[in-house]
């Protein structure tokens, strides 16, 4: 027998198992193989739905890092004005050192760009990781080595299943390194009831460390700061309360020490408390009506799914057993996972971005739940709770296939798409009209910052400092002001909402200062500042050049979403070419 037949005590009290738990044996690597790798295939299948895809976003901190790793300091282009247009430092963190060492940023691998190749390994990797966390945590609850890891796969596989939780770690973002911390607190604290070491300080530090990671991965990864305290709390007897404030406290110094560290370094540099992504989102305080918000994930999962998983909970909690504070203590993130969903603004990008961990850690609750509800269960609940769980999978997965194509097929403001409009076209525009250098406002930045010879204005304001503040107090009047009268910049590139948010093709200054190079339709289009055209029928070459090449380039990379288009440089026009 392993640890499984240990018997949980009380925080503080020493764990005596009954028999011997080997923690090493030939049958091991065997299952943490199934328990491990069989997930993590299935993730990497799930990702390759969505081919070469990332979203812009992704490109404004792989810009940040290109520009850190040549050592021109925390700026989107090399020249620009030093601004936090990044809310992810771990991530980005991981980004340049990958690309010190030559693996990001250089090039191609296998014929693929790096740019698109490393993050999607390093989020399958942390997919892996967040499995690998699964596995730690059914060690310790479920009885038995192969059902542990049978556990674990079953876990790691239906999360591996769901199109958020996959499609949003192939994006570029920063999700499943958010999903790994998240994972990992969880693993910390299950281990450490289950061993009676929750007030230990190896837990205390390890739980710390991890939050201080989670925080700097995402604003709102905040949250599991308080996760190791909450734990403490749900746990606590009066013998043991002079110890658990005393590893409550020790875990929050662990934590602000280096996210404390971060904050002071973003006041010194930026004078600024918050990113300036935060100012230009202008997040505010929840309101009531937010705590309703995870709700909206209950369709997402399926209603018979959650159901089942709920009920399976109720039943385990109630049964007694050394299950029961293990699934307490492991509430406590995924609950710390909902509240961080609900305080959140409702995201733009669609697709429950901000759900990831809680995707993650609600398939291990509900999985682990099931197998201890079931387990108790007489033959025939068995066979009725399987025969419910069947069709529920059946059903969610249905919905989730239908998601996933659609996903597939349009997913969200592709990189490519931007380098090839934003990028690519305005520098074959340049060329033709001569004008070498200069600066171009447009609302998509990643891909452009990544492959314009231009310096970016970002209409929207999540690199730029002074947009900013006009989109924070909702000033549209003052950003025209701004960008037409102090920025004045060489090109304009402006399509739908952002047209009619800002007003810019309303504003009478627009018409008398710049021409159209090319207009797709009546609020979309490029403009040129018109003093820069000294030859018309320069601008006329440039206008045929948009309408039979960089236009239908542009279509093509929107319409094949899954496309690459190389590695992408500034000042090149090589995105012009999209690679299928």
């Amino acid at each position: 027998m392993r640890n499984d037949a240990r018997v949980v005590q009380a925080p503080d009290r020493p764990v005596r198992p009954v028999t011997p738990a080997p923690s090493r044996g030939p049958r091991a690597p065997l299952t943490w193989l199934l328990a491990v790798g069989v997930p993590t295939a299935a993730l990497a299948l799930h990702m390759a739905l969505y081919g070469r895809w990332l979203v812009d976003d992704a490109g404004i901190t792989f810009a940040y890092a290109r520009s850190i790793a040549a050592g021109a300091g925390p700026v989107l282009q090399p020249g620009a004005a030093p601004v936090e247009g990044w809310s992810n430092p771990s991530w980005l963190a991981l980004l340049v050192l990958a690309s010190a060492v030559g693996l990001f940023d250089h090039g191609t691998w296998f014929g693929v760009s790096d740019l698109v190749l490393f993050p999607k390994a390093a989020a399958l990797a942390c997919g892996a990781g967040v499995v690998a966390a699964f596995h730690v945590v059914a060690r310790e609850v479920v009885p038995g080595r192969w059902r542990a890891a049978a556990v674990t796969a079953v876990a790691g596989t239906l999360v591996a299943a769901v199109p958020s939780y996959a499609a949003w770690l192939a994006s570029g973002l920063e999700n499943p390194l958010l999903a790994l911390g998240a994972a990992a607190i969880a693993a910390t604290l299950v281990r450490a009831v289950a061993r009676g070491r929750l007030t230990a300080p190896g837990p205390a530090v390890t739980c710390g460390l991890l939050a201080a990671l989670a925080a700097l991965t995402r604003p709102d990864g905040l949250v599991y700061a308080v996760a190791y305290p909450v734990a403490l709390l749900v746990l606590l007897r009066r013998d043991t309360i002079g110890r658990a404030v005393a590893a409550a406290g020790l875990s929050l110094l662990v934590f602000a020490v280096p996210y404390g560290g971060y904050l002071a370094w973003r006041v010194a540099t930026f004078g600024l408390w918050v990113p300036n992504t935060a100012v230009a989102k202008a997040q505010g305080l929840p309101e009531v009506t937010a705590l309703n918000r995870p709700a909206e994930l209950v369709p997402v999962a399926g209603w018979l799914l959650v159901s089942l998983a709920a009920g399976a909970l109720g039943a385990a909690l109630l049964r007694p057993g050394r299950h029961r504070p293990l699934l307490a203590v492991l509430l406590v993130p995924f609950g710390l996972a909902l509240a961080a969903y609900a305080v959140l603004e409702p995201d733009w990008m669609g697709l429950q971005r901000f759900a990831t961990p809680i995707w993650a850690l609600g398939a291990l609750v509900a999985v682990l739940a099931a197998d201890r509800a079931i387990g108790a269960a007489t033959v025939r609940g068995r066979a009725v709770a399987g025969g419910l769980g069947v069709v529920a999978l059946v059903v969610s997965a249905a919905s989730w296939l239908e998601t996933a194509r659609t996903f597939r097929n349009g997913p969200t403001v592709p990189l490519c798409a931007i380098a090839v409009g934003m990028g690519a076209a305005p520098n074959a525009f340049g060329d033709i009209l001569g004008v070498p250098d200069g600066r171009i406002a447009t609302p998509d930045v990643g891909g452009t910052a990544l492959t314009s010879r231009y310096e970016v204005v970002d209409l929207v304001g999540l690199v730029s400092a002074p947009i900013a503040r006009f989109h924070a107090d909702g000033d549209m009047a003052g950003l025209r002001d701004h960008v037409l009268d102090e920025v004045a910049p060489e090109f304009v590139e402006v399509h739908g909402n952002w047209t009619r948010m800002t007003g810019l093709l309303d504003d009478p200054r627009t018409a008398e200062r710049y021409v159209p190079v090319h207009m797709v339709s009546p609020d979309s289009g490029y403009l040129v500042r018109r003093d820069l055209v000294t030859d018309p029928a320069r601008l006329a070459e440039a206008s045929t050049y948009a309408r039979e090449v960089t236009q239908p380039r542009r279509e093509a990379a929107s319409a094949a979403p899954r496309s690459g288009c190389g590695t992408l440089r500034p000042g090149s026009t090589d995105a012009l070419t999209i690679t299928r």
